[in-house]
């Protein structure tokens, strides 16, 4: 599943790349997908993306799961090894926001605190 996974993520990457989508809001936007989860049946592909200097990361998400079908499509040459085409689904990572949270935390004066009693010892 994953190998079957990041093929799918290189594939979506370079449809997105090429600029086949003829939407506006996917044209002007760089999208970065971290990730593509398969489902075991390996008929469902959940993207994770992240729309780079994006303010509404839910638009572009929205124009992704609209243009989906025609992403779907073009896919065909990378994938032809494929017995089934994987439905596309794309989701917001939020993984970046999370490791920032966890950084700033790693970074506050009661945790520093913390750490430097336990060095003393």
């Amino acid at each position: 599943m994953l190998r079957v996974g990041e093929q799918v993520r290189a594939a979506i990457t370079q449809v997105l790349q090429r600029g086949d989508v003829r939407d506006p809001l996917i044209e002007k936007t760089v999208i970065s997908i971290s990730e593509v989860r398969m489902s075991p049946d390996l008929k469902i592909a959940t993207a994770f993306v992240t729309p780079l200097g994006a303010t509404d990361h839910d638009e572009t998400v929205a124009a992704l799961n609209r243009n989906a079908k025609f992403i779907r499509g073009r896919l065909g040459n990378a994938l032809r090894q494929m017995k089934y085409m994987p439905e596309l689904r794309f989701r917001d990572d939020t993984s970046f926001d999370n490791y920032q949270k966890i950084d700033e935390l790693l970074r506050s004066p009661e945790v520093a605190r913390d750490l430097d009693e336990e060095t003393e010892e």
